[in-house]
């Protein structure tokens, strides 16, 4: 996080712990409004991968589980970073801003993809960097978002999903969200122009109303402790757009694309509701006696408390417990988990 940007965070009345802005003094309403009401977001504990280079594209294309060139100044894509048997190493949002390509990924998992990716340049033409200090990053949900943003930079931001608008020194990306939902990156100067603008009318919040609200809209993160856990469909990656099966060869392909072509996914991504008070952390098994009494039959991706009491979270899960079993938290003993609905079908297309 640049020292700047921290210091007007503080200003504007964040408590910060670490590089991770956890609430601006009302964590209870913060809460709240942020699933029904119009809000600001550090994502300073998103960090940033850079990719530039001639050989920027081809090198990418051959690393990730999206297609690289679908992605330009004005198309953004969910991926994935996989092992050679198609688990996940990490998970990402790839755009472009000028000639430089950003991976945005959970802070945690910058420093082991990037060691990794860096492994296979060889003799590519290509440079990749850490980029936490490249860009401030915010976000802006809300029912009157795209109002207050078009009015804000003189321009409608984008309508669909993935969709990417540059304007006024600004990347504004549009995310999966309850309300209108975008991710905005630039230098200093132009982010706080901005942030200024919109808190008259939006409340800021902490990280973790912003991890509620990707949970709410189904959206994956890999994190340490779910590293190697799962495949890209397992999460529903490429309901999100963020696998190619037409694409050519890249680490795990083989698994991913076999999986996808048999059709017979065990384990997927669901929403749950949970009756407890702390957000249990990622990779925190599930167990469900009817269904296996020996195993975990799922391991949570990501939770968070919701304001209406108890805990919203993502977990891959078997089918046949999601649709007829009883999930339990940490043990076939635990609390009850109550599968919610997600905003998007299985149902949907897959390939792309």
């Amino acid at each position: 996080m640049k020292p700047e940007w921290k210091d007007f965070l503080l200003q504007a009345g964040a408590e910060m712990d670490e590089q991770r802005v956890s609430d601006f003094g009302n964590p209870e309403r913060e809460m709240s409004v942020a699933i029904t009401g119009d809000v600001i977001c550090d994502l300073s504990h998103h960090g940033l991968i850079g990719a530039y280079g001639e050989e920027t594209v081809q090198f990418l294309q051959g690393q990730l589980s999206n297609n690289v060139p679908d992605v330009d100044e004005h198309t953004s894509r969910m991926g994935a970073y996989c092992s050679p048997k198609g688990r996940m190493l990490a998970n990402f949002r790839l755009f472009k801003r000028g000639e430089t390509y950003y991976l945005r990924l959970p802070r945690e998992q910058v420093q082991s993809t990037l060691k990794r990716l860096s492994m296979f340049i060889l003799r590519a033409k290509v440079t990749l960097e850490d980029a936490d200090d490249a860009l401030v990053r915010i976000g802006v949900s809300g029912p009157h978002a795209v109002e207050q943003l078009q009015a804000a930079l003189g321009k409608a931001p984008p309508e669909a999903v993935d969709q990417v608008t540059q304007e006024r020194g600004l990347t504004v990306v549009r995310v999966p969200g309850l309300h209108p939902r975008f991710e905005i990156y630039g230098e200093l100067d132009a982010v706080t122009r901005l942030w200024q603008n919109l808190s008259v009318r939006s409340a800021p919040v902490g990280a973790n109303r912003w991890g509620l609200l990707d949970v709410m809209s189904g959206v994956p993160h890999v994190y340490p402790q779910t590293v190697e856990a799962f495949l890209p469909q397992m999460t529903n990656l490429q309901l999100l757009g963020g696998v190619s099966f037409n694409k050519g060869c890249f680490p795990g392909q083989e698994v991913v694309a076999r999986t996808q072509h048999l059709g017979k996914l065990k384990r997927r991504m669901y929403r749950l509701h949970l009756p407890v008070n702390d957000a249990p952390p990622p990779g925190a098994t599930l167990h469900d006696a009817s269904v296996d009494a020996t195993q975990p039959v799922g391991r949570i991706v990501e939770a968070y408390p919701h304001p209406d009491g108890g805990v919203e979270a993502l977990a891959v899960l078997q089918v046949a417990s999601a649709e007829a079993g009883e999930p339990r938290l940490e043990s076939t003993s635990g609390p009850a988990a109550q599968v919610q609905p997600l905003p998007y079908s299985f149902d949907l297309a897959a390939a792309t």
